[in-house]
């Protein structure tokens, strides 16, 4: 791992996996025809990248423009400490050295194992600016999931946050040839003071040679997919696809990423859209604070007081319940119920001349009255949102906007860096996903797959060369394995092309419309839509805890009642029977949910049945709970 600090060619240290030779997609059988395209729509690149461009440029041009604005807010003796733009640099530096000292070449796999915390932006950014690779694992990654991202991707070092995941790695450490150094974050002495003194004698322009050692087409990390089905995959993804994505994307967001904007960051930075808004927020100088633990989400929110937040649709949808749960508490639920319907017809509105006099004032009174207090839950200063990682329901977004919190939606996969379409400014449209980023383009083949190419497309899927294949055409274009539709450019999302049932009776069947709608009901939180091969459509249905309290305390049933207990309760089976009659509405008879099924738990993450980015693994729900599936199929 030695690296020769006194050479002075940059080539030198070009890494192996360097382009132009990366393996590339053929999708060559001869005897398979090329999908046909029925739709297509493209947008013209607002900004090239350069080929000697890398993601730690904006980290260095900051400090030199704006020294003095801060970049970032870190949590220290439960205050916000500001980092300056010329401070954070002086910090990436002095742990490349470190990192230099200890032996990483330019093109080494580091690990990065930790919750978010300004340690996790720094130690990414160091690792990119000794020309290594960043390799993100969530921290909630068992030991199993830890050993083959950790042996897959080669990692010669690993940076592991706390005791219980130190010893995740070192109990696998054995198995592992490759990995030589392995450094603990939150430990007296951590990994980031240790580098620091371990590089103090490596001069800072080594830093710099190493820096400009890659190029724009050089790796910069290797994401794992959190995986609904099967092993995670290695998505390769260049400085110039995640630089692309940045420089394309900024300039599209000004409402939501103006001067004086701030986030607090509580997406898992191991998520490639949590890492894209920290791309972002460096490229842009969006002051960036990180929440580590959900426990404490909600102080952290109300000291921090973000101006805009990304997350995933379940806290829009939690947040929502919450509100409307401690108003029924309050005998404020009707009052709540015509605040929400005031607020979705306020937006709506807004996308049809504007709300008339009365609206406008019935509008007025519930701002002060609820929409003021549901604000505040996300520090009373934010005024925008990114939801990604799955649809967000229609009717919800009309209901944040008009309660003045401007909820985008953006679609992407880890493959494509992530973004490939967003409701930019100007270029909104609810129910779908807005329109391609700028450079890109997206296809939809007859069987309604989405298709896309660009510059922000992965380069291989890392040690996997028939995925790459499957997923990647000569021509470029990568197959998402989503349906979809286009309109007029804006992309609406209808499902995975694997996730569509198809009854015996050879019904299609799309269950994220379903679940969607059947998860609007306050007492549901997940659900599953089955019934492929199946002679019926079913459902299987988890009961959000916090409804549950509500609802036992107003039905006279024991506090300590359980969902297990309840499960079978003629009142509640009634009250999730009438949220599946309502889903089944939008849908035809063949369609629609026949049989449910209430669950004993929730699904969570650590009970692996969701990933970190909170979608279902429908696989692993399937395994679960199949004797349910027994009992309404009839074995």
């Amino acid at each position: 791992m030695n690296d020769s600090a006194d050479s002075q060619d940059p080539a030198a240290d070009r890494p192996a996996t360097a382009a132009p030779a990366p393996h590339r997609a053929v999708r060559t059988d001869p005897a398979a025809e090329p999908p046909r395209v029925v739709g297509e729509f493209s947008v013209p690149a607002i900004a090239t990248v350069a080929d000697t461009a890398v993601l730690t440029d904006p980290v260095w041009e900051n400090a030199a423009r704006t020294p003095d604005a801060v970049q970032f807010s870190r949590r220290l003796d439960g205050r916000w400490r500001d980092v300056t733009c010329a401070r954070f640099r002086d910090d990436v530096i002095a742990v490349a050295k470190g990192l230099i000292a200890a032996g990483v070449r330019v093109g080494d796999r580091v690990a990065l194992l930790s919750r978010n915390r300004y340690e996790w932006t720094l130690l990414d950014y160091a690792v990119l600016a000794v020309g290594a690779v960043s390799v993100p694992i969530y921290e909630t990654s068992s030991a199993e999931q830890v050993l083959w991202i950790l042996s897959d991707s080669g990692a010669v070092a690993c940076f592991a946050e706390t005791d219980a995941h130190r010893a995740k790695v070192a109990g696998v450490r054995e198995r592992l040839p490759a990995m030589t150094r392995l450094w603990q974050i939150d430990a007296p002495h951590g990994a980031v003071d240790e580098l620091v003194a371990e590089g103090f004698a490596v001069p800072a322009a080594e830093v710099e040679r190493r820096r400009h050692a890659v190029r724009a087409d050089d790796m910069a990390t290797i994401a794992y997919t959190s995986g609904t089905t099967g092993r995670p995959k290695g998505c390769v993804l260049s400085h110039r696809n995640l630089c692309f994505e940045v420089v394309n994307a900024v300039p599209k967001l000004r409402s939501m990423l103006r001067e004086g904007a701030s986030t607090l960051l509580f997406l898992p930075l191991a998520h490639s859209f949590g890492r894209l808004i920290q791309l972002g927020c460096v490229q842009a100088g969006i002051r960036m604070g990180h929440a580590p633990d959900a426990k404490h989400l909600a102080a952290d929110l109300a000291s921090f007081q973000p101006t805009f937040v990304l997350a995933v649709p379940r806290v829009f949808e939690k947040m929502r319940d919450t509100a409307r749960q401690k108003a029924r508490a309050a005998g404020k639920g009707k009052l709540f119920e015509q605040a929400e319907r005031t607020a979705v017809a306020y937006s709506r509105s807004l996308d049809a001349g504007g709300p008339g006099p009365l609206l406008r004032l019935r509008h007025a009174l519930f701002a002060k009255l609820v929409y003021d207090e549901l604000r505040a839950a996300f520090g009373g200063r934010c005024t925008h949102a990114i939801c990604g990682g799955a649809q967000l329901d229609v009717r919800l977004a009309h209901f944040f906007r008009g309660a003045g919190l401007d909820v985008r939606e953006g679609y992407g996969l880890t493959e494509t860096s992530p973004l490939v379409a967003a409701d930019f400014d100007g270029e909104v449209r609810f129910g779908t996903v807005g329109r391609p980023l700028p450079g890109t383009a997206v296809r939809i083949t007859d069987a309604g797959e989405i298709l896309v190419k660009g510059d922000q497309v992965f380069t291989r899927y890392w040690n996997n060369d028939a995925a790459t294949d499957q997923a990647l055409d000569a021509a470029g274009w990568f197959h998402t394995g989503d349906l979809g539709e286009l309109d007029d450019g804006f992309l609406r999302i209808m499902g995975r092309e694997k996730e569509l049932l198809v009854t015996s009776g050879g019904k299609n069947v799309a269950p994220v419309p379903l679940e969607d709608r059947l998860r609007r009901h306050e007492l549901i939180s997940q659900c599953v839509v089955v019934g492929d091969g199946r002679p019926f459509i079913a459902a299987l249905i988890t009961i959000d805890e916090r409804a549950l309290a509500a609802w036992k305390a107003e039905h006279g049933e024991p506090a300590g009642a359980t969902a297990a207990d309840l499960r079978d309760d003629p009142r509640l089976r009634a009250a999730v029977q009438r949220a599946v009659d309502d889903a089944n509405q939008t849908v035809s008879r063949a369609e629609s949910i026949r049989s449910f099924r209430i669950l004993p738990r929730d699904f969570t993450e650590k009970g692996g049945e969701l990933t970190p980015s909170q979608k279902v693994k429908r696989d692993v729900v399937a395994k679960e709970y199949a004797e349910e599936l027994k009992a309404i199929y009839g074995g």
